[in-house]
Order: structure tokens, then C-alpha cells, then sequence
């Protein structure tokens, strides 16, 4: 028989009685969604990896001094964290973010779970994902920024617009410029070959 899943809050509150490994536990849960929603944001793997620790490092000083009052909300207030760390580190640089593979190969779209199946198959996704993370970075901040908290780090318009202080239709409506917008160039690049 499958254990229960231990909530969010329940790791929370056994890891402020002094349990280490209840923190882990919610680490190992959530490392990929906020991870590569900083990642998506600064692009820069190393980077990406300092805010990652520093938004730990936030996360259990507000724990400690009791800060935290969320309940069950643990994701979106760490991907809150996350996203504000990212931001102020990007103001620090005087540049804007944006999405492409790093210069080892590492494909930021590996959490897909692709199949492995031929190798002249494993280009083409190769490539696809390229020409994707280009489109992606050619939208406008505020669309690149929505895209990235729904589609990569799953959360919905509300916390979305919780997060950036905008109200959920202007959210959507990002939202909905930024699909348009990726299609639209998605359909210029298109070539045919007869």
C-alpha cells in the first residue's frame, strides 16, 4: 500500500518542530518548478542556481522568525520568492531576461520527458525546443513572464496575479497575446520542402 502524500503544510509544521528532513522533503517536491522558473527568468545556469539556495536561505529565515502564515500555499509563496530574488537580480545586471539553451547542450525543456527514440528523432526535438526557446524570447516581458509562471511553473492566473500585482484579466490577457504572438512566429518560420 502507497504512503500518503504529507501536505505542504504538515512538512512545514513538522520541520518548525525541529524535523530537518521535512524541509528536504518539500525541497525535493518543488526543486524543478521553481528552479526552472528562475532559470526561465535570469538564463543563466549558475545563476539560476545562486537564487535557487538564496531563495532557501529566505525561506527558512521567514520560517524561523514566522513569517510564513500561507497554510497549504507553500509553491506559489516560494515561486514568489524566487521570482522577486530573480528580478532584482536582473535590475542589479541592467539587463532584461532571456530563454536559451545553456552552452553545455542542457536543454531547459529536459523535464518534458522526451522519448528517446532515434537519434535523427532526438534533433529534431533538439531543434524544435531551440527554435521554441527563441520565439519565447522575442515576446514582450510582461507575456514571456506570465508564460513562464503558467506553462513552466504551473500556477494559475490567480496566483499569478497575486505574484505580479496585476488583476487575473490582465493576466489572461498576457497570456493570450503571448500564444498568439508564438504562433504568429511560429507560422513565419515555417518552410516548406517539397
Amino acid at each position: 500500500m502507497q504512503k500518503p502524500i504529507i501536505s505542504d503544510g504538515a512538512l512545514l509544521k513538522v520541520y518548525l518542530e525541529g524535523n530537518e528532513s521535512a524541509l528536504e522533503t518539500l525541497v525535493k517536491r518543488h526543486k524543478s518548478r521553481i528552479f526552472t522558473s528562475i532559470y526561465l527568468l535570469v538564463n543563466d545556469r549558475y545563476l539560476a542556481e545562486d537564487i535557487f539556495q538564496e531563495t532557501f536561505i529566505k525561506i527558512i529565515h521567514c520560517l524561523r522568525t514566522g513569517k510564513y502564515k500561507h497554510e497549504d500555499k507553500f509553491l506559489p509563496w516560494a515561486l514568489r520568492i524566487a521570482r522577486n530574488l530573480s528580478i532584482d537580480s536582473i535590475r542589479q545586471k541592467g539587463r532584461m531576461p532571456c530563454i536559451v539553451t545553456d552552452s553545455e547542450g542542457n536543454d531547459i525543456f529536459s523535464f518534458l520527458n522526451i522519448k528517446e527514440d532515434s537519434r535523427e528523432q532526438i534533433v529534431i526535438e533538439r531543434e524544435e525546443h531551440a527554435s521554441l526557446h527563441h520565439f519565447i524570447n522575442q515576446l514582450p516581458a510582461e507575456q514571456k513572464e506570465v508564460l513562464v509562471l503558467r506553462h513552466y511553473a504551473d500556477l494559475s492566473f490567480k496566483e499569478i496575479a497575486e505574484m505580479t500585482g496585476n488583476n487575473i484579466n490582465t493576466c489572461i490577457g498576457r497570456m493570450h497575446y503571448a500564444l498568439i504572438n508564438l504562433r504568429k512566429m511560429m507560422q513565419k518560420s515555417v518552410v516548406y520542402v517539397k
